[in-house]
């Protein structure tokens, strides 16, 4: 099977190139070689290549410069996924299609479903959101897969900010009240590939939107401590830093984050098979 896959250069669009099983055809493209906001490229890269089946890893993911870059956010994220969703319909390809948490306000305390109600607080979930109603709206054939916190051995992510800082400083405040799940980018491509084999086997899925993340859920301070205890043992830092709870109000931040991040994720688990694993294996597995 012949899979396209956008966002290659992006920390799930790394490991999904890693990852790819026998049997799957793919070609990647990162932004500068398929910017997926000009439906000529889109069109063309389609074209050329003749997917059955592409997945979008492409996204604008600069959290809080998004407030103030929206037309860039949206173009990506709202018109991007758009774009890839007409075309895909057009040629009956179906599209997996990667979302977040932040459509959610954050404001819930039991793990969010599917079906509960949506309202982004910032630019990034706001765009997001309107590509899931885009691609849902174009593409009847699509998986939509919102997941959350997510870290990996590439790209920018707060595993490797915490371990940066931790070189420099004996001490440091993290966030204590934001909850959610970290997932690993490797885990995200391995449910990814899991649907796109059911696919390849079956000619068919439960289409829909899905919630994947890891598990349990944590804080970003229970994160840090997380990160620190292991890099200790594995000798890759030579003592952890003191990790002091910190408020939201006492990080303020351009963009609004979710107080609650926590998704409930049996519905992908019951429907395509897709089990959660544990954030702290993978992280260990990662460090």
């Amino acid at each position: 099977m012949r899979v396209l896959i956008t966002g290659a250069q992006g920390q799930v669009g790394q490991e999904l190139i890693r990852l790819a099983p026998a049997g799957f055809t793919i070609a990647g493209f990162g932004s500068n070689e398929l910017d997926i906001s000009n439906p000529g490229q889109v069109v063309s890269r389609i074209g050329e290549f003749k997917p059955q089946l592409i997945i979008n890893a492409a996204a604008y993911t600069a959290v809080d410069k998004a407030e103030t870059d929206s037309e860039r956010a949206y173009a990506v994220n709202a018109k991007g996924a758009e774009n890839l969703a007409a075309s895909a319909a057009t040629h009956g390809i179906p599209l997996l299609h990667i979302s977040t948490d932040y459509v959610f306000s954050g404001d819930a305390s039991a793990p969010y479903k599917e079906t509960d109600p949506t309202g982004p607080t910032g630019v990034y979930g706001a765009s997001k959101l309107a590509g899931e109603l885009a691609v849902a709206k174009q593409c009847a054939q699509h998986v939509i897969m919102r997941t959350s916190w997510v870290f990996g051995a590439h790209g920018n992510n707060f595993v490797k900010t915490m371990l940066r800082l931790a070189q420099s400083r004996d001490e440091l405040g993290v966030v204590a009240d934001q909850h959610g799940c970290p997932t690993s980018a490797a885990s995200i491509a391995k449910a990814l590939w899991s649907l796109a084999s059911q696919y390849s086997n079956k000619g068919n899925l439960n289409w829909g939107i899905y919630h994947f993340s890891n598990m349990p859920a944590t804080t970003w301070h229970g994160f840090a401590e997380e990160i620190f205890s292991q890099a200790v043992a594995l000798k890759q830092l030579p003592r952890a830093p003191k990790v002091n709870p910190i408020n939201t109000v006492d990080f303020p931040t351009p963009a609004r984050r979710p107080a609650w991040s926590v998704m409930d994720c049996s519905l992908i688990e019951e429907k395509l098979t897709i089990e959660q694993s544990d954030w702290r294996e993978e992280l260990a597995e990662i460090l």
